[in-house]
């Protein structure tokens, strides 16, 4: 249990660094903006989106690791198609050389 919070802490002291990165980089290119760099007011609004897109993916991440101790319902996968049997059938041919005259699969090597 103790290596799942050391996870869970990891990923909120990754949000924080995250985040004042994000600020400092939007309050450098105001200021540069503000001082009359056009090019600067395209990253003004760029720096908060990076700053959602991280809290975006920190509450992804922690679900993540919360659903990961439940237990999920697999459903098996069912083997009722005669086409794709057919087809994997055949490249299992292929790939073992008998469609172009080459040794069967049922024959040794020498």
């Amino acid at each position: 249990m103790e290596e799942k919070n050391k996870r869970i802490l990891g990923i909120h002291l990754g949000l924080v660094f995250a985040e004042l990165f994000c600020a400092s980089g939007f309050i450098f290119e105001f200021f540069r903006a503000y001082s009359g760099n056009t090019l600067s007011w395209a990253y003004v609004f760029e720096w908060p989106i990076f700053g959602a897109y991280c809290v975006y993916m920190w509450r992804k991440l922690l679900k993540d690791e919360r659903e990961q101790g439940t237990s999920r319902k697999v459903l098996p996968l069912t083997r009722g198609d005669e086409a794709l049997d057919a087809y994997n059938e055949y490249l299992r041919k292929i790939h073992n050389g008998s469609s172009n005259g080459g040794p069967d699969a049922s024959t040794p090597s020498p």
